[in-house]
């Protein structure tokens, strides 16, 4: 039997449909085989089959308001803050109000060892496209990841700035990824740089 056939599924239940689009998105992106399903209230979710998911993503007002559900399965919850919060200490957290490459970095540290407990798919850490990349393309794209600019890059790596910016502008073209934050995950999902390092 292929191990393809039983991958977790994460809900989102959050009356927000903005953030739920924009939670779903990182989420897949950070664990590409995933399902992700959206829940608009409680009730859709209990109208499902609430059991069966691996992690619930839940708005912070429908976790206040249906607290004994979450608190039996706080283990699998993930509560959505909006600002730092100590009312969901039970609970691990994800601030929504956080820059996209901070939401990013959270969710990749959720991922690489919150939840040992639970089944996640397994990624291929060393495999995968880095064959496409060269050795300098390698670094200039871990440099990205952790936040520097052109010209640092160009610094560190005693190269030229239209050099980073051919490389920046190859390595986009090769993994088809155009946004920092796609590169951090495709970076830490390949094991090029640790989440706690970005």
């Amino acid at each position: 039997m292929s191990h393809t056939e039983h991958l977790p599924e994460f809900a989102i239940i959050d009356p927000n449909t903005f953030s739920q689009m924009g939670l779903k998105s990182l989420l897949e992106s950070i664990i590409p085989q995933l399902t992700v399903r959206c829940f608009g209230s409680f009730s859709q979710l209990m109208d499902d089959t609430p059991e069966m998911f691996a992690h619930y993503f839940v708005a912070s007002s429908i976790v206040l308001e249906h607290t004994n559900f979450f608190l039996e399965r706080k283990k699998r919850c993930i509560v959505l803050v909006n600002g730092g919060s100590n009312t969901f200490n039970a609970f691990h957290t994800l601030d929504t109000s956080l820059p996209e490459k901070e939401l990013v970095r959270q969710l990749l540290l959720l991922h690489e060892g919150g939840h040992k407990h639970c089944p996640h798919p397994k990624t291929d850490r060393k495999g995968g496209d880095n064959f496409r990349l060269s050795p300098r393309e390698v670094e200039v794209l871990v440099l990205i990841v952790r936040g520097f600019i052109n010209k640092e890059i160009a610094d560190r790596l005693n190269i030229s700035l239209t050099t980073v910016i051919s490389h920046r502008k190859n390595i986009t073209e090769k993994l088809g990824i155009r946004s920092v934050s796609g590169l951090t995950v495709y970076a830490v999902m390949n094991g090029l740089v640790e989440a706690n390092q970005i």
